[in-house]
């Protein structure tokens, strides 16, 4: 007589998300595919000088999350091996606030490479930090400035008291350096909705915002993006606590735009994580969905050639890149 036949345990795939139904038909996934990587978008840690309460990184001055020597290291090393990747795009946290940050900003410059800094305008008055409009003008940066709305009221109201006002002088410094005037050295403007709703069209929002600062402010800027608050991390918690989380996430929904599909900016960068983890986009690492399996997932010894048509993971938050004209690093897609 024979032994039992082994038990074999039978698992269930996860059930698709909703978003990547969305993108299939017939109530199948669709799978979303990137193209060439272009840009290594680099989060050096959670350290921040600000709380502010829609941030999907959870940073603030409490956070002790910094990229150690290793990764960034090797981040500069896949940068000098892969020519293909014509941007370095620094991101935290306040990126400034970390040792090396203006290292890694110089070295890439002497690569060939564009920077992006993505600058939350109050990290200007910390310790050593006033020189910064100088230092990013002297290496030809595109400073990416976060600033909700440009009335006093609505910006303290998410960020915190006093901080529109900094944000003010320190938007008042950039141009002193050059920023804003035309001239080559890009000024951009970032502003997230202050509550559970999306943004409004980019264009009328930087015409209103270049309008107001220019005459209150004397205040100038090359252009202005609007960004979806994505319902993770501390704005989702607030969605949550206000009992609006559900009601946001059908509000997305309802607003998905397949035109924007094609702009994702997860089919154009990796995003390194401070521990060197790599992720499909900067939404993706505050979730912990590393690269899909089989692909590299680590920034040690990356050859950025295999992520090239590699499968995005995606989730329901994925419907704040994709509701109304969408949403990226970049501004509006659609």
């Amino acid at each position: 007589m024979t032994g039992a036949a082994p038990l074999r345990i039978l698992r269930e795939e996860p059930a698709p998300s909703r978003f990547a139904r969305r993108l299939g038909s017939g109530g199948a996934a669709g799978e979303l595919r990137a193209g060439s990587v272009r840009t290594l978008q680099v989060n050096v840690g959670k350290r921040c000088n600000q709380a502010c309460r829609h941030c999907h990184v959870d940073a603030s001055p409490t956070r002790t999350e910094v990229m150690p020597d290793d990764v960034v290291d090797a981040c500069l090393d896949v940068l000098a091996r892969h020519p293909e990747l014509a941007t370095l795009d620094v991101t935290g946290g306040a990126p400034e606030l970390h040792p090396r940050f203006r290292e890694m900003v110089v070295r890439a410059r002497e690569l060939g490479r564009s920077v992006i800094v993505r600058h939350n305008l109050t990290v200007q008055f910390e310790a050593g930090q006033a020189d910064l409009p100088a230092f990013f003008a002297g290496h030809a940066c595109e400073v990416v400035c976060s600033l909700p709305h440009y009335t006093e009221d609505a910006t303290d109201r998410q960020r915190g008291r006093g901080v529109y006002e900094k944000s003010v002088e320190g938007l008042r410094r950039l141009n002193a350096a050059g920023y804003g005037r035309g001239d080559g050295l890009v000024l951009t403007l970032v502003a997230n909705p202050v509550g559970a709703f999306l943004p409004p069209k980019q264009e009328d929002l930087e015409r209103d915002t270049r309008e107001y600062l220019a005459a209150r402010h004397g205040i100038a800027f090359d252009r202005l993006i609007t960004i979806t608050n994505m319902p993770i991390a501390r704005f989702g918690d607030w969605l949550r606590r206000a009992g609006r989380h559900d009601e946001y996430m059908e509000r997305l929904q309802a607003a998905y735009n397949p035109a924007t599909v094609e702009g994702l900016m997860c089919r154009s960068l990796v995003s390194v994580e401070w521990n060197g983890r790599l992720h499909d986009c900067d939404f993706n690492q505050m979730l912990e969905m590393g690269l899909a399996h089989g692909l590299p997932q680590r920034v040690h010894g990356l050859d950025v050639r295999m992520l090239a048509g590699r499968e995005i993971l995606v989730g329901d938050h994925c419907f704040g890149c994709t509701a109304g004209a969408g949403s990226s690093c970049g501004g509006a897609i659609a």
